[in-house]
């Protein structure tokens, strides 16, 4: 009796693994692996029939922008029986999978925990992310990304990110809980100054170790440019467009006075996502490129709002409907 468990037991372990492989059959090699090898640990250590739902999101997703500092966006929840203690001890295994797969740069112990302190706050350059459902269901954002609490309780944007994350993932397993926490998530004002806060604060953080070129502070400078990108186009538009598209739609915020200096910025941008490397008149620039982004979103909020408002109150056979329309001054 018990050979005929296991030999179930071991069935359905190959099915899930044969459908998870089916899932990533449009993304490139280097995350391809690194997800078949997550797969083989977690079924190794926990059991790959714990796994409630696996979600990919981010860059590495089929038709998104994938470039030398995507790193691979993994979302793992769990059944609530896993314990916390177990999660905790396979986390080391993840990270020598990350550096294996080139998702991380192997690093001196020193250097590791300078940079582990950025790390552990924003939850940047990690590629997994291990929670229980429980968590998930109930939008507890520290405990689903495992980032510094009191941090994320005070700068972290945490219904954009959740917003985004949901907007802008693949299901590669298991059941699909986004619609669960939709109801939770309420973009105000105050996700965008949090926003704000965080990335001027990688932003300068960059620039701080940027003279240590092992460090290689273009990525964090990069990242908190993409990030503040990401989440100014979704407390405007509520929507996960790619990075192009969204760069675009900043760009026509612009004055025209502003708009060549602007584009310039963003191409420069794009160039070191391809190819990164320490460019120093772009990452001193960097922190008031962020501070203007935010307060592009914030404008642009503000005037659709007042617009809409102004409809509202307009007898109805005077309303037309109009598309879209930039930000304009």
């Amino acid at each position: 009796m018990q050979d005929i468990n296991s030999d179930k037991t071991s069935e359905t372990d190959d099915k899930i693994k044969y459908h998870i492989s089916n899932n990533l059959k449009g993304l490139n090699e280097q995350s391809r692996n690194y997800i078949k090898d997550i797969v083989v640990l977690i079924n190794k250590e926990i059991g790959i029939n714990k796994i409630v739902s696996l979600l990919l999101f981010g860059s590495q997703q089929v038709d998104n922008e994938n470039t030398a500092v995507s790193d691979c966006d993994l979302l793992f929840i769990f059944k609530n029986r896993v314990s916390g203690r177990h999660l905790k001890e396979i986390e080391r295994y993840f990270i020598a999978l990350e550096i294996k797969h080139k998702f991380k740069e192997p690093t001196s112990k020193l250097f590791r925990e300078i940079l582990g302190v950025i790390q552990l706050s924003t939850g940047m350059f990690v590629s997994h992310f291990l929670t229980k459902q429980k968590f998930w269901e109930q939008a507890i954002f520290y405990k689903i990304f495992r980032v510094n609490r009191f941090f994320s309780m005070l700068f972290a944007p945490r219904n954009i990110v959740l917003g985004s994350v949901i907007q802008n993932s693949t299901v590669l397993f298991g059941e699909d809980l986004r619609d669960s926490i939709r109801p939770k998530i309420k973009i105000t004002v105050r996700e965008i100054f949090r926003s704000t806060v965080m990335n001027l604060f990688i932003s300068f953080f960059a620039l701080l170790i940027g003279p240590r070129k092992e460090l290689n502070s273009i990525k964090y400078q990069l990242e908190a440019i993409k990030w503040s990108l990401k989440a100014s186009n979704y407390y405007c538009y509520e929507d996960s467009e790619s990075l192009d598209k969204i760069l675009k739609r900043f760009i026509s915020f612009e004055t025209p006075k502003r708009k060549a200096k602007t584009e310039r910025f963003y191409l420069k941008f794009l160039e070191l996502r391809k190819n990164p490397n320490n460019d120093l008149k772009f990452m001193i620039f960097s922190p008031l490129r962020i501070l203007r982004i935010h307060i592009n979103a914030i404008t642009f909020r503000k005037l659709t709002r007042r617009k809409i408002n102004q409809r509202n109150l307009l007898p109805k056979d005077q309303i037309t409907d109009r598309p879209h329309f930039p930000l304009t001054y």
